[in-house]
């Protein structure tokens, strides 16, 4: 069954911001980019497992990319493709992200 998260679309540039999902352990998150918002499931592809430690501390300590704690590999923002790390090639699955007047809905399902 589809559901729409509801987030105020405040984010700086290059934050981060997690939420629960609907039947999932990890949830999902949201991050500015770019000027452009992008929504992910919180699962690195390699294990399964999530992404971060610390609520909303999804970034790599240059802000340039999503990073996974565990084994630090890297996803480029934009497609949430792994370029460095055991999951190389892999990609975070992707939620879709709509503003409309001041507010993010994730639709996921």
């Amino acid at each position: 069954m589809p559901a729409t998260i509801t987030l105020i679309d405040d984010l700086a540039e290059n934050e981060c911001r997690q939420f629960d999902l609907p039947d999932t352990t990890f949830g999902g998150f949201v991050v500015r980019h770019r000027g452009q918002v992008y929504a992910y499931h919180n699962v690195c592809p390699h294990l399964g497992i999530a992404l971060n430690w610390l609520p909303d501390q999804f970034m790599d300590a240059d802000r340039c990319f999503i990073q996974c704690v565990n084994h630090h590999a890297l996803f480029t923002v934009d497609d949430g493709h792994c370029i460095t790390g055991p999951c190389a090639g892999d990609n975070l699955t992707p939620l879709t992200v709509e503003r409309q007047d001041g507010m993010l809905l994730i639709h996921v399902g």
